[in-house]
């Protein structure tokens, strides 16, 4: 039996995707104005954000690279045998499918795409010292060009399908966000609770966007301790009166990663934690007075931290001030030209999605000790911003009796 090394398998009918064909028609024609400005004449990407971004594929890996090139007329995926038909499906334009059968099949079939190309761009911050010298082996002697920066300031200025969808996103944060409000109560384990917020997403996800992937949603809810790191996962820990909490959901509509976060208290909160609460409060709304077009990301941080050293709390500061939106996830993606420190000068422009999140952590044995933290989206527009978050934050909303 002779095995190919690569093959095409247009299983069934092409799935609906996120956005329409002119959207992804718009990327590409972007993406191209890119490569001809840098002299690129095939592109390879193999992170899952940009493959998803300029093909509606959002991959699984599970150890095996993908990929999409892009030329001048040709958009194609690049997946392995195991997802057969699927990655065609769900791809804006074509898909190769590579065999194991024989060791770098991927490369052999990324070869047939890249054609003559003397030039190739890549992720440099993507792809690994081990597959860079693969490329180099199998596409031999050609130019090789960096535009993963360049594509990631094209992905931060989002379109008005982009928008959207990011705005559904949000809506659907918040429909967690209530459910799990709804299951604390003393006694409650943060994964019970959690499981809450993640199925109430879950179920307005797949009402509302029916054509969608059902996939990555995710909850974090922290009490106590467990507040004091943004990223913490989830415990078995159970609820006590007094207890700080930090309620963290975050849908994911094809691969589109949205956030509602809010502190809250089990009980009523001493008087210390209280101040601190509301302090981070008044961060946070100032934040959101700042975030409008012309607003740097370094400016924006400057006021706030003002703010903070004001009140004694600056250096209980525990990370910048917000991100970008769009193809982005805690495995994979962020566009990180679009972040709110004192390191980034970027200027916010209509199209820009942040957020305003300020946390301050005050480590066990300090008074108000635990973490605080408010999150809101905001969509800059022409004239300002529009704050797409509708769960309620503050002590007047979020002291639960339990």
């Amino acid at each position: 039996m002779t095995r190919p090394q690569f093959f095409v398998c247009e299983n069934g009918e092409k799935a609906k995707l996120p956005f329409s064909d002119a959207e992804y028609e718009r990327r590409l024609s972007e993406l191209r104005a890119i490569m001809a400005a840098r002299g690129v004449e095939a592109a390879v990407f193999t992170s899952m954000h940009n493959v998803a971004y300029y093909s509606g594929f959002l991959y699984c890996s599970f150890g095996r690279p993908y990929a999409c090139v892009v030329t001048a007329d040709r958009c194609t995926t690049v997946s392995a045998n195991i997802d057969a038909g699927h990655p065609w499906r769900r791809s804006f334009g074509d898909n190769v499918i590579y065999t194991d059968w024989e060791r770098n099949n991927y490369w052999r079939a990324v070869k047939e795409l890249v054609g003559n190309a003397k030039s190739v761009g890549i992720e440099g911050d993507h792809m690994t010292l081990a597959q860079r010298g693969l490329l180099e082996e199998f596409l031999g002697n050609r130019d090789v060009v960096d535009i993963a920066g360049d594509t990631m300031t094209a992905r931060m200025v989002k379109s008005a399908e982009e928008i959207a969808l990011i705005k559904e996103g949000a809506r659907v944060a918040d429909v967690g966000g209530q459910a799990i409000y709804d299951a604390i109560k003393e006694g409650a384990r943060e994964i019970d609770v959690a499981m809450a917020g993640r199925d109430a997403m879950e179920l307005e996800i797949s009402r509302a966007h029916p054509d969608s992937e059902i996939r990555d949603s995710w909850v974090w809810f922290q009490s106590g301790i467990n507040t004091d790191g943004a990223h913490n996962p989830v415990t078995t820990r159970r609820l006590q009166m007094g207890d700080i909490l930090s309620l963290n959901t975050f849908p994911m509509i094809s691969g589109y990663y949205t956030a509602l976060e809010r502190t809250l208290f089990l009980g009523e909160p001493d008087a210390d934690s209280l101040r601190i609460w509301k302090a981070n409060v008044d961060a946070h709304e100032l934040g959101i007075s700042l975030i409008k077009p012309g607003a740097t990301c370094a400016g924006i941080t400057a006021e706030i931290n003002k703010f903070f050293e004001s009140e004694g709390l600056l250096q209980y500061r525990s990370f910048g001030y917000g991100h970008s939106f769009g193809v982005l996830s805690h495995y994979y993606g962020r566009e990180a030209g679009l972040e709110l420190r004192e390191d980034i000068h970027t200027e916010l422009v209509p199209g820009h999605v942040v957020s305003m999140e300020p946390m301050l952590f005050l480590p066990e044995g300090l008074a108000g000790a635990g973490g605080y933290r408010e999150h809101d989206i905001l969509v800059v527009g022409e004239d300002g911003a529009e704050n797409i978050t509708g769960f309620p934050y503050g002590p007047e909303h979020n002291i639960v009796a339990g």
